[in-house]
This record gives C-alpha cells, structure tokens and sequence, in this order.
C-alpha cells in the first residue's frame, strides 16, 4: 500500500480553486436599506418605551409579554423606597432620574392594585364602626359595588389616563419621556393614598378632611415636578396649559374619594327625636353621610 503526501494550502482553500472567491452583488446600499434590528422592533428602536441606555433587557419584540417582564424584575426593597420617597416633597423634582432610574412596572401596579383593597376595605369598616356606634343592633350590609367602583376610577386614572398623556404628548412633539415613565410616575404617586384611606376609619369627619386635603397636596405636587419639565420642554407655549386640566382632574379624585369611600361619621342624640330623610323616624342616632 502506497502513501501520497498532501501539502495542505490554507490559502487556497480559503480561496477556492484558482483563488476564486466569493462577491455580494447586493451593493453597499443593502446594509442601510435592511439595519440589523434590535430585539425590541417597532416603536422601541424610536425609543418610544424607554431610553436604549437605562432599558433593562429584554427578548421579543414591542406587542409581547416577553418585552415587558423585565419592568416587572425589581426587587421589594426597591419597591418600597421608590414608594415612601413620593411622600417627601424635597425628592419630587429628582425623582425620575434619581430613583426611578430604570423605571418598573411591578410598583404601579401593587400600589394601585392595594389601594384599591385599601379604599374598599377601609370604607367598609369605617362604615360599619359608624353603624354600631350610632344604631345598636342594626346589622351593617356591606355595598360590594364600591369594590368595582373602586377598580375603575383607580386603574383608569392610575393606568389609562398616564397613557392618553403620553399618546398626547407624542402627538404634540414632546418626547421627552417614555410611557414606562408615564405610568411609575403616575403608579407610585397614589401611594399616599394607602396610609390616608386606612386612617379614614377613624370616625372624626374633620381627620378626614385634612388627611384628603394632605394626601391631595403630597400627590399633587409630586405629579406636578415631574410632569411640569416634560410640558416646559414642548415649542408651543400653550402645552403647559395641560397641567391646569391635570390639576383640575386630580381634584376630582380626591373629592370622588372623600364622597364615595370617606363618608360615613357618627351622630349623638341631641335634644328630642327629629325624624332625618332617608331614615325611621323616631330612632335615636344614625349614619348619615358627610361630604
């Protein structure tokens, strides 16, 4: 048996027989008419979801639920500190860029989702401690209506409506901030209203008042640091005009809140019978609402 040396020719064989080689024909015009896209597609590589450099990464591309489960990776201490530092006015005008630096979905949505346990439940033992204080023996029926009221008026001022302003704002030529942004600032400004609506239990109808009162301040002013920069940014002047319409909607809810889940307080007898609209005449003390 014979054995036949074989040189081996890297360069030729990188060539192809008689250095042939291979050529695009494609054109040098193809890169830039087909970019290398990112995993994010649509209106993320235009940076309408967040900043490329403080988005955490993520697969899939803007309509899945992939994009979005990094917003949700955060952990509780963080949660926590971005949640309490809305309750201190010195730290609203550095608060997107100090603390919620990247921004999260996950705390928006348990501080909107326990505030509306927290307005429900809180209501109802306000309510009930009323009834048992002011008529004895009158069992108190629970109104499960305030439950989904409590749902919609706080999903859609806490979620939907950060969106609509953030949908404006593009269309107006703002962009200076993302709808994550949008929406966590939105989020974790309703914190204070958690501690507010359990302190409502308590039966005194001025406590409640100024507990409103402050809660409508804190969160107010926090919204109004944040937002007001974005809307001094746009060319027309008249933009800014849209925090009055933004100041004029978050009274409503808190007056909504104060109505609807803050109103119940307790009345002693005082001199004889007098018969009150809506109640038997001839009873003693009753629950009545206080707005």
């Amino acid at each position: 048996m014979a054995y036949v040396q074989v040189e081996a020719d890297d360069q030729r064989l990188e060539e192809g027989p008689e250095g042939l080689q291979f050529k695009s024909f494609l054109g040098a015009d193809a890169s830039a008419q087909h970019p290398q896209r990112s995993a994010g597609v649509g209106n993320a590589d235009r940076r309408y979801l967040a900043e490329e450099s403080n988005r955490p990464k993520g697969g899939g591309s803007f309509w899945t639920v992939e994009y979005y489960q990094p917003y949700f990776d955060v952990d509780t201490q963080t949660v926590l500190k971005r949640c309490y530092t809305t309750l201190i006015p010195m730290e609203a005008r550095t608060y997107i860029s100090s603390h919620l630096n990247p921004p999260d979905l996950y705390g928006p949505f348990w501080t909107l989702t326990t505030l509306i346990f927290a307005l429900y439940l809180s209501s109802s033992l306000g309510a009930s401690i009323a009834k048992y204080l002011s008529t004895e023996g009158t069992p108190y029926d629970y109104d499960f209506r305030l439950l989904s009221i409590a749902v919609t008026l706080v999903y859609s001022y806490g979620l939907a409506l950060p969106v609509v302003l953030w949908l404006a704002l593009r269309y107006l030529g703002v962009g200076e901030w993302s709808v994550i942004e949008a929406i966590s600032v939105w989020g974790y400004a309703q914190f204070v209203w958690i501690p507010v609506s359990v302190l409502c239990v308590i039966p005194v109808p001025i406590l409640r008042w100024v507990l409103v009162a402050l809660a409508f301040g804190l969160s107010g002013w926090f919204l109004g640091a944040n937002i007001y920069p974005i809307l001094a940014s746009a060319e027309a002047k008249a933009t800014r005009l849209i925090i009055v319409f933004l100041l004029a909607l978050h009274l409503a809810i808190a007056i909504v809140f104060k109505v609807l889940f803050f109103n119940y307080y307790v009345i002693d007898k005082i001199g004889g019978d007098i018969p009150i609209p809506g109640s038997d005449a001839g009873t003693g003390n009753s629950t009545v609402p206080l707005l």
